[in-house]
């Protein structure tokens, strides 16, 4: 396995010609060709950098990568399409979530009731890289709880709480501001469990009233009005590209 390459099928999909499902059927059909030679085997490992990779005689080249910044609503929903007919992000977005490198995906989800940062891109080695756990890229939250949290509740979700699928990792807990029956507090962790923020609160006894994403690693969501978005800078995809290493 050669450093940097990927597999025929996801180098076909990658470049946003292609679904994964159809890239590989069109390996098998003996329309694909690597370095003139039919290649017939959808796994086969081939580096973009160095392999001639054709499609019907056409060579393959990756797409221009976009970067879209959106600020997700509540009551909306990270999919393509939805069956229960409910808004989705790319209602918002338009033609802007596709070009000559197909439909930008998003990078992770929100679930309906969450709010806040959302990014989008064809640049899926990025994408991956701010998923993966082991590059511990932080996410910022800022939490409105169903009560008036405690000091001793704060440094528990700081230290990390017990969850049904393991402990969490350390985060920083820090309260905002008091009312006489809630906090607002800013909430900075290094996972994506899945509703992590919610259980989290649910584990300290509390719950969540109201949930926004302000930032994830430099990137910061900023005043981008409700249900708006904007292109990444180069100097901000090169901040998460730094975060991801």
């Amino acid at each position: 396995m050669r450093e940097g390459g990927r597999t025929l099928d996801r180098l076909l999909s990658r470049a946003g010609i292609l679904s994964r499902a159809q890239a590989a059927a069109a390996v098998r059909a003996g329309r694909v060709a690597v370095n003139g030679a039919v290649a017939r085997d959808p796994a086969l490992w081939v580096d973009p950098a160095r392999d001639a990779v054709t499609l019907d005689s056409a060579r393959v080249r990756p797409a221009a990568h976009r970067w879209l910044l959106l600020h997700k609503p509540k009551d909306c929903v990270t999919t393509r399409s939805d069956e229960r007919g409910r808004r989705t992000i790319y209602d918002l977005l338009g033609d802007a979530a596709q070009g000559e490198g197909g439909w930008l995906a998003p990078v992770g989800r929100l679930d309906r009731d969450t709010s806040g940062l959302l990014l989008l891109t064809n640049d899926h080695d990025l994408a991956d890289a701010l998923l993966d756990p082991g590059t511990h890229v932080p996410k910022t939250y800022r939490v409105k709880a169903t009560t008036r949290l405690d000091d001793a509740q704060l440094a528990a979700l700081a230290r990390g709480v017990e969850l049904d699928d393991g402990r969490t990792r350390s985060a920083r807990a820090r309260r905002l501001r008091d009312t006489a029956t809630r906090t607002l507090l800013e909430l900075r962790i290094s996972e994506g469990r899945n509703r992590q923020v919610r259980r989290m609160l649910a584990a300290v006894g509390s719950g969540v009233l109201e949930l926004k994403r302000t930032a994830i690693g430099p990137l910061e969501l900023g005043d981008l009005p409700s249900g708006r978005w904007r292109e990444l800078l180069p100097e901000e995809v090169e901040a998460l590209r730094r975060a991801a290493r």
